[in-house]
């Protein structure tokens, strides 16, 4: 992120603006679901109305957090896959290194844990691109409703905010979520595994239609919970710290409010609220990467279904297989998140004030 050259500030700000003009589209198609008090002040500040630069520098930042996070932490991503799909080994330690070793011997060596990179980069860096777009967006147009600064939004702002950009970027992703699962619960040399992100894409409409593209999407707005509890938490935890202590040194990243946070806050506070999220909500994914599976449809009928199934066939641990990992993968990945999103909205922010 530290980008010296005036050519390349500028062709990478151009960049941005493009990214930022495509997600505000998708966001604004949304509108008209927010309550009517709110859409004035939301398209206001996803089109830039209110003299804010927030949108662009919102969705670059989280374009970019996902790009570092799922380089860097693919491999655990299908690990963790292979482990919530998995039906029939109890859930005890030792399976995730199990799982890694049978992936490496069998499957092609180190190149089999970046199957299905293609589709989990370009739906976590949109996903994180629209979210963040999103969230930022609902926060100020909460905020001009009520005629407050943004460090005075409630527990329950956050979480309304939070929940709704959640919700959004869920139906406009879930599609590449199912191709993205499909790839990394199987090797790609499984009978019926697919052969790339397109080939998928094209099996999945021929044989399934639209709606199989759409599986797994109630659990997963169900947890949208999750995130929602994440950000309440995260933010809470901000105006907390930022409110406490005095200053650190100079260069460190600001809240806009009360001391400034670096980035040693920034894995703390992140750390504190991934945990309690996830440990809250984490059973929704297993629910949910079993029902987008190849085979889903001949062991369940749908999100009730696989609960009742899974209670009876594995009881409370059947919700819980592939915690550790998950709570290995999504702690750095967390970590990387939230560091590259905070250190690029400074970044960003300064760029387009230059530019």
């Amino acid at each position: 992120m530290f980008i010296s050259s005036p050519n390349i500030r500028g062709a990478y700000s151009a960049g941005s603006r493009k990214v930022s003009r495509a997600a505000e589209k998708n966001a604004l198609f949304f509108a008209p679901l927010l309550p009517t008090t709110l859409q004035p002040h939301f398209q206001g500040f996803m089109t830039g109305q209110h003299g804010s630069s927030s949108s662009l520098v919102e969705t670059v930042a989280g374009f970019t957090a996902g790009i570092a996070t799922t380089l860097s932490l693919h491999p655990l991503d299908l690990v963790k896959t292979r482990l919530q799909v998995d039906r029939t080994s109890s859930s005890r330690v030792g399976n995730s290194l199990r799982i890694a070793h049978q992936v490496f011997k069998t499957e092609g060596g180190l190149a089999a844990f970046y199957r299905g990179l293609a589709p989990n980069l370009i739906g976590n860096s949109t996903s994180w691109a629209l979210y963040f777009l999103c969230y930022s967006s609902f926060k100020d147009a909460i905020s001009a409703y009520r005629g407050q600064e943004g460090w005075m939004l409630t527990s329950s702002d956050y979480f309304l905010a939070s929940g709704s950009a959640g919700a959004l970027t869920s139906i406009f992703t879930n599609p590449i979520w199912v191709i993205k699962t499909r790839m990394l619960s199987t090797g790609s040399q499984a009978p019926g595994a697919y052969s790339s992100f397109a080939a998928g894409a094209r099996q999945i409409y021929h044989t399934e239609g639209l709606p199989g593209f759409y599986r797994g999407l109630v659990p997963a707005l169900f947890g949208v919970s999750q995130g929602a509890l994440q950000f309440m938490a995260y933010e809470r935890l901000k105006v907390f710290r930022s409110r406490s202590g005095r200053d650190t040194p100079l260069g460190d990243i600001s809240t806009g409010t009360g001391r400034k946070l670096g980035n040693f806050d920034f894995l703390a506070l992140s750390t504190l609220s991934k945990v309690f999220s996830g440990c809250v909500t984490y059973p929704y994914q297993v629910v949910r990467s079993r029902l987008q599976t190849y085979d889903s449809h001949l062991f369940y009928r749908g999100p009730i279904d696989a609960v009742v199934r899974i209670w009876a066939q594995e009881g409370l641990a059947g919700f819980y297989k592939g915690l550790g990992p998950n709570l290995f993968r999504v702690l750095p990945s967390t970590w990387v998140t939230f560091l590259v999103y905070e250190n690029s909205k400074v970044y960003l922010s300064k760029l387009t004030v230059n530019t």
